[in-house]
């Protein structure tokens, strides 16, 4: 295994921290001594997020259940957090990995400084921190329309995290999203949600989808025999709307028990919105009251 990587992107404002599969760009914004010290700290926790998650991985690659396990490493415990109340479905921590190192990276970032504002992204998946006062908008991935669809996030409202999941990403999927956008109180709970909400965008059993078992791809890989997603062939809008709204009825619960902020469902060129996304700068995606109207047309 490589050594932890840390150098500035071309802005010079941007730090790239790279050790195997994690991936990060983190900034902060403040009193440039305050800034200098933060990104210190992120890259002295970097040197070892990776090995301790490493240590506890066959555990971390297990279903998890209601009633949370006891893990060393404060990522893996951020994880296990992340996936307990979601357990009716199957999920494991590493549903929440991306976000977990985001908002572990995060919380050494900030440790006793004085930012503005900060954020850890994890190949998309972010965790963000604003002080009283800030905002920052954040990109919607997987509307069609490149970075212009995006949402301000104040620091007054409960977003800290925002994680995006879909059979076209970099992780499998059980499901035929071609992205779930979530919004929630931490990087590794947006995560989480964002995976098992894209999972139930689904047509099971209809012969357009294209599945292969997970091992086949990855023989270490958590999901084992599961099916998971290598392509779509077209699909009706009929379709494409029912695979919405079992999504959406996921995304919906999650919001109502408070485990969510808001939730963007896309596929095949149509979307749909769970809860209230604050200023979403765009008027081309669906609410979720419009997809009763879809669904039945």
């Amino acid at each position: 295994m490589n050594e932890p990587q840390a150098h500035w992107l071309a802005d010079g404002r941007r730090l790239h921290l790279n050790h195997g599969p994690i991936d990060l760009v983190i900034e902060a914004f403040g009193d440039a001594v305050e800034v200098r010290a933060a990104y210190e700290q992120a890259v002295g926790r970097f040197q070892t997020i990776l090995s301790e998650l490493v240590e506890e991985l066959p555990a971390l690659r297990r279903p998890a259940a209601a009633a949370q396990r006891v893990f060393t490493g404060p990522t893996a415990r951020r994880m296990e957090a992340a996936v307990s109340p979601l357990a009716e479905r199957f999920v494991t921590p590493m549903a929440a990995v991306a976000g977990s190192v985001a908002d572990e990276m995060l919380a050494a970032m900030i440790a006793g400084r004085r930012l503005e504002r900060a954020y850890v992204n994890n190949g998309g998946d972010s965790a963000l921190y604003l002080a009283l006062g800030q905002s920052t908008t954040v990109a919607i991935a997987g509307t069609g329309h490149g970075f212009a669809d995006r949402v301000l996030v104040r620091a007054e409202d409960s977003v800290r995290g925002i994680a995006t999941s879909g059979w076209r990403g970099r992780s499998f999927s059980l499901g035929i999203a071609d992205a779930v956008t979530v919004l929630a109180s931490s990087g590794a709970a947006a995560d989480a949600a964002a995976t098992l909400i894209a999972n139930a965008v689904d047509l099971p059993g209809n012969p357009a989808i294209k599945r292969q078992p997970a091992f086949e791809l990855a023989p270490d890989n958590d999901l084992g025999t599961r099916l998971v997603t290598v392509e779509v062939s077209m699909i009706s809008p009929r379709e494409t709307a029912q695979a919405l709204q079992a999504g959406l009825m996921v995304a919906e619960d999650y919001r109502q028990r408070g485990l969510i902020t808001a939730a963007a469902l896309f596929l095949n060129g149509a979307n749909v919105l769970a809860g209230n996304f604050p200023d979403l700068r765009s008027d081309r995606l669906r609410s979720s009251d419009q997809t009763k109207d879809l669904v039945h047309a």
